[in-house]
């Protein structure tokens, strides 16, 4: 059998036709891959990234009701060029916002899900826009880190001059929650490996499997992410 997490989404037809002629079942985790034959592989274990991006904007949904009147500008730190992550989260996040008017996408760049590139990133953006920038939307939760780096050494507050949205969930992020620079965190969890294992002890006993499992995750506003750090496994 073979698991495995694919970078990007394009470019398996091939090796998995192969693994296919030499009856070796193929599990994706965590991210998917994009095949004209679903039958190339057995499952997809792993988030709903689209909802994730939902997710991330239904809660400025709710948080703009709060807000002064007036245009509400969002800059965009995007996932790897091609990933499933990154066009997915673009997708959901893009689905909930353009229902108001209120809310511009005014840049958007990708920061390859590194701290370093997010940070790099969002120099560029406080250069040219910021005092227009009221929203910063990172597809992961090092891209926001670095973002918020970036705003302090701009000499602004993140999480109160700038929101900041980001998704993973990972203790870095509750930290910055914790200490006020990020406003929500919206989980994806990498805990896969239990379900894994199941799944692949299921193929292995000719078990029918779904062929979509998704990861049951939640959304952490800063409210509570003093209560919640002690849980957070990774």
């Amino acid at each position: 059998m073979i698991a495995f997490s694919p970078v990007v989404e394009s470019g398996w037809e091939t090796v998995l036709r192969e693994a296919k002629a030499a009856k070796i079942p193929v599990i994706l985790t965590d991210r998917a891959v994009n095949v004209s034959d679903k039958s190339l592989y057995v499952t997809f274990i792993g988030s709903d990234f689209v909802e994730e991006g939902r997710r991330a904007g239904r809660w400025l949904q709710e948080k703009a009701k709060t807000l002064p009147a007036g245009d509400i500008n969002i800059v965009e730190l995007q996932g790897t060029v091609g990933s499933a992550p990154a066009i997915d989260r673009k997708a959901g996040f893009e689905e909930i916002v353009k229902t108001d008017p209120r809310f511009k996408i005014i840049r958007s760049q990708t920061g390859d899900f590194t701290r370093a590139k997010g940070k790099e990133v969002m120099e560029a953006f406080l250069k040219a826009d910021a005092k227009k920038i009221n929203v910063v939307y990172a597809h992961n939760d090092d891209m926001a880190i670095g973002a918020i780096q970036a705003i302090e050494e701009a000499g602004m507050k993140p999480g109160k001059d700038i929101l900041i949205i980001s998704i993973d969930g990972v203790k870095g992020a509750f930290e910055a929650m914790m200490a006020g620079k990020l406003n929500v965190t919206v989980e994806c969890s990498p805990l896969l490996g239990p379900q894994l294992m199941q799944i692949a002890k299921d193929v292995k006993a000719g078990k029918e499997v779904p062929k979509r499992i998704t990861t049951e995750e939640g959304v952490f506003p800063a409210e509570v992410a003093a209560k919640e750090f002690p849980n957070r496994k990774y």
